[in-house]
């Protein structure tokens, strides 16, 4: 199977270590070459080197040349591998060209007149052949495999990162309707005990609907619009609890920007509501919280409530804290987008509540971190 398509000049970006590596293969058979025929036929140095390093450079800058050449008259992908035929055409004329402009250059440069392929034996002249074709070929095969074993990563990264959308596609589409739920689950509370803030409310449920569910849609969006979504639902169970929910939202300006997954926090917020300040006679602070230690961002959601009392399962047996829907999604969300580079974090509050703390390197936000990338 050929390689994939490459591009036949690279990037502006890649231009110094493109450039070192020709330089460096250059050395490399220069060296090599040299090395052997002193070895073999006990000749000198200076001027095997010399003769060397032209041929060398000759056959290299022609069989290159005529490769780019043919993969631009006869490829219709613009790649840089005309196919083997081709390319052992590019092997052989570039190499018989590039030995006979290598050696008159050197011819030219030591003083000396050593025969070149147009005006020796036939025997020679395919000894010499077959001599000099052996390190271009042995470099084609390098680079070829190289090539191919780059395109296989690709290739791996790339069905890594599909199936990695597909399951922060599918976590996504799960928190949607738990979320939904949850909010129609205290308006029908509400029907029941105050209609008029329970019209109140779902015009506010309209509202933050219309908002969260188009901006959830994103990949990633930034910090402020996270804490803007959290103030229109937290508004909402205002609604509700009244002067039993008190809300604090803490964002400093320079954080607003920070790219973060849609509705991560939400969970979090929600289970404050519902595990701890709603079961809560007095209801309770609710505090969010963005701020930076060292080159780590840390999110915190905590509330005074009841704490990390084990809640009692559907079967009566008592449930494990933080074992829920809402903080599984943002564990699985987290392991998705970041994978071990983020921490999540659930632990019971100084002076009684919990508190839930999400911990994602800057580098990861930043994009820098290859584990961002699908998120």
């Amino acid at each position: 199977m050929p390689p994939p398509a490459a591009p036949l000049i690279p990037a502006p970006k890649d231009w110094p270590r493109w450039w070192l590596q020709q330089v460096l293969i250059l050395v490399l058979v220069t060296v090599g070459i040299t090395a052997l025929l002193m070895l073999v036929f006990r000749q000198r140095l200076l001027p095997t080197l010399t003769y060397t390093f032209f041929i060398t450079l000759c056959c290299s800058v022609c069989t290159q040349s005529l490769r780019i050449l043919l993969a631009r008259l006869l490829r219709r992908d613009g790649g840089e591998w005309p196919g083997w035929p081709l390319m052992m055409l590019s092997l052989v004329l570039g190499t018989g060209l590039g030995y006979s402009l290598g050696n008159e250059i050197a011819n030219a440069v030591t003083g000396y007149n050593e025969a070149g392929l147009h005006n020796t034996s036939l025997r020679r002249a395919l000894t010499i052949m077959a001599i000099s074709l052996l390190p271009g070929l042995a470099l084609t095969v390098f680079f070829l495999n190289r090539q191919r074993l780059a395109a296989a990563e690709a290739r791996a990264q790339t069905m890594q990162r599909q199936v990695a959308e597909t399951q922060l596609a599918l976590l996504q589409s799960q928190l949607e309707p738990h979320m939904l739920f949850n909010t129609l689950a205290n308006l029908r509370v509400l029907i029941s005990m105050d209609a008029a803030r329970a019209q109140q409310m779902l015009d506010h449920l309209i509202a933050f609907l219309r908002a969260t569910l188009t901006a959830s849609r994103a990949a990633r969006h930034s910090l402020k619009d996270e804490f803007g979504r959290l103030a229109d639902y937290l508004a909402l169970m205002q609604v509700r609890m009244g002067a039993r929910l008190r809300p604090e939202l803490e964002l400093p300006a320079a954080l607003e920007t920070l790219p973060v997954p849609p509705l991560l926090l939400q969970p979090l917020v929600e289970n404050a509501i519902k595990h701890g300040l709603e079961p809560h006679v007095g209801g309770g602070l609710l505090r969010v919280q963005a701020h930076v230690d060292g080159d780590t961002l840390r999110l915190r959601v905590e509330d005074d409530g009841r704490g990390l009392a084990a809640p009692a399962s559907p079967r009566g047996a008592p449930a494990t804290p933080g074992t829920g829907f809402g903080t599984q999604q943002v564990r699985e969300r987290l392991a998705v987008c970041y994978g071990d580079a983020a921490q999540f974090l659930l632990l019971p509050r100084d002076g009684g509540g919990t508190r839930a703390e999400i911990r994602i390197p800057l580098a990861a936000l930043a994009g820098t971190d290859s584990q961002a990338k699908t998120c």
